[in-house]
Parts: C-alpha cells; sequence; structure tokens
C-alpha cells in the first residue's frame, strides 16, 4: 500500500533538523553551481549529487546503516509524532 506524507507536516517547527536543513541547503546551493559542472549535457537523468548528500547527512546523524534502514527509521519517527 502507498501512502503520501509530506515530511515539512510532520516535523515540528522547532525540531533541530529544521535548523540543519537550513544550513545543508545554503551550503549545498552555494556548491551547486560547481557539481553541475561535473555532469555532461547528454545521457541519463541522475538524482541530483544535493538530495544524495543531505541523505548521508541524514544517516550519519542518525546513525543508520542503509538508505532503506533510513526510510523504515523516518516511517516509524512520524508516526509517533
Amino acid at each position: 500500500m502507498f501512502s503520501y506524507f509530506s515530511p515539512e507536516a510532520r516535523i515540528p517547527v522547532v525540531h533541530p533538523l529544521r535548523s540543519i536543513k537550513g544550513y545543508a541547503d545554503t551550503v549545498l546551493r552555494s556548491l551547486s553551481r560547481d557539481i553541475d559542472e561535473l555532469y555532461a549535457v547528454t545521457g541519463r537523468p541522475s538524482i541530483p549529487p544535493e538530495r544524495l548528500l543531505k541523505a548521508s547527512l541524514l544517516i550519519a546523524l542518525y546513525s543508520v546503516r542503509s538508505a532503506a534502514m533510513r526510510s523504515w527509521k523516518i516511517a516509524t519517527a512520524c508516526a509517533s509524532i
């Protein structure tokens, strides 16, 4: 069964992840031009490196072993809010 929820709606306004996300967005925005220059114009589209780096940051912050485990942890954390 597929269900969609917005993480923005589930995370409390005062949660520390919101400020960390702001810092990460600022840094990744400044690196975006440099990252874009590394990619070819042709070829298959890929996941934006900024999104992958933010996912890696979440994994590091929550000491999660894998992306699948990260998804499970996010789902269970949101269910407890």
